[in-house]
């Protein structure tokens, strides 16, 4: 069964830190990028930041660029989203995603097909 679990998410105050965590089982994790995506209530899901299991190569939304760091330990098939100097504007439900690559990832979203349950982040002013 293809699955991921996020975990990590919490109530924090402005400028604090988390640290996401998103497990990946039932398919073969190197061949994946891995996403995370954020929605806020009333708004359209967007993207945070990906990473390529395969290569490395990352990316980051202008909104976390310097802020948040995406890691990923392949022989845990787990990617971690370390946000630090958190702000009120962050809060929202946290979503790791996988697909084939990061390009088909913030292309449309709409197209990932594996999605995990979401983690609330909510960030007190």
């Amino acid at each position: 069964e293809v699955q991921l679990v996020e975990s990590g998410g919490g109530l924090v105050q402005a400028g604090g830190s988390l640290r996401l965590s998103c497990v990946a089982s039932g398919f073969t994790f190197d061949d994946y990028a891995i996403g995370w995506f954020r929605q806020a209530p009333g708004k359209e899901r967007e993207e945070v930041s990906c990473i390529s299991s395969r290569n490395g190569i990352t990316y980051y939304a202008d909104s976390v660029k310097g802020r948040f760091t995406i890691s990923s330990d392949n022989a845990k098939n787990t990617v971690y989203l370390q946000m630090n100097n958190l702000k009120p504007e962050d809060t929202a439900v946290y979503y790791c995603a996988a697909d084939r690559t990061i390009a088909s990832m913030i292309v449309d979203y709409r197209y990932i097909e594996v999605w995990g349950q979401g983690t609330l982040v909510t960030v007190s002013s």
